[in-house]
């Protein structure tokens, strides 16, 4: 990520990261030099990142991190920022057409003049040949999971179904399911919905290898550029 904002010409200043969860990538954004807002609709994700930074000294660039608890598709920020990031398939989250396309207008608001986007994507063929009906377990010494994937072609939704054993006393185990549903989103449709939310689509990258995506690519980056100045938008249709 820092290596994709570098080429785009992010060298520094405000950058927003949409779905930052623990705040992990937030903090190494932070580290690299950049002025790091983070959001996230889960309260408990946004408890974890706030606490971790009280264990920072005043010196440390992390300490200065703003998190806010919003869901993505009601951004609301300060002022504009020089990039907006969101990876670890936050996007494939955003299940319906209208709610991504919501997403990118926002986004668009809040960049500044050719600012930049970048953020990740699970591929359909991810879901269909490496994850789809299958299932995932592994047995630690103080949790375990079972992950259940049920991909559904026609309406290109992966179903998670995660049940998960956490030790909580001696040798007392807590059982917590959990159901995630994920959207297979194509390359071309991304572009469409960009362009009609006024952004500039301009590179798209498989995020293994850094070259253009393949068939068989299982996530990509999208790299897009703010765009139409004056076509600004400040709510939902």
């Amino acid at each position: 990520m820092i290596q994709l904002l570098k080429k785009y010409g992010v060298e520094d200043g405000l950058v927003v990261d949409m779905g930052c969860g623990t705040g992990k990538i937030t903090e190494e954004l932070a580290m690299a030099g950049y002025d790091m807002i983070g959001i996230d609709n889960s309260e408990d994700m946004l408890s974890i990142a706030r606490g971790k930074l009280e264990n920072f000294s005043q010196e440390d660039p992390r300490k200065g991190i703003l998190y806010l608890l919003q869901d993505m598709r009601e951004l609301e920020l300060y002022g504009t920022v020089k990039a907006a990031v969101s990876i670890c398939d936050s996007m494939n989250y955003i299940l319906e057409d209208e709610d991504l396309k919501t997403v990118f207008r926002l986004v668009n608001n809040y960049l500044d003049q050719n600012g930049v986007f970048i953020f990740d994507l699970n591929t359909e063929y991810k879901y269909r040949e490496i994850l789809g009906e299958q299932n995932i377990s592994e047995n630690r010494e103080d949790a375990s999971f079972i992950w259940e994937n049920y991909y559904y072609e026609e309406e290109a939704i992966n179903e998670y179904d995660l049940t998960i054993y956490v030790r909580e006393d001696g040798d007392l185990f807590r059982r917590y399911e959990e159901t995630h549903y994920q959207r297979a989103y194509g390359l071309q449709r991304i572009k469409d919905l960009l362009q009609q939310a006024g952004m500039e689509f301009v590179q798209a990258y498989d995020a293994f290898t850094m070259e253009p995506p393949t068939a068989c690519s299982e996530r990509i980056y999208i790299v897009a550029r703010e765009g139409y100045q004056n076509n600004k938008y400040y709510g939902k249709d």
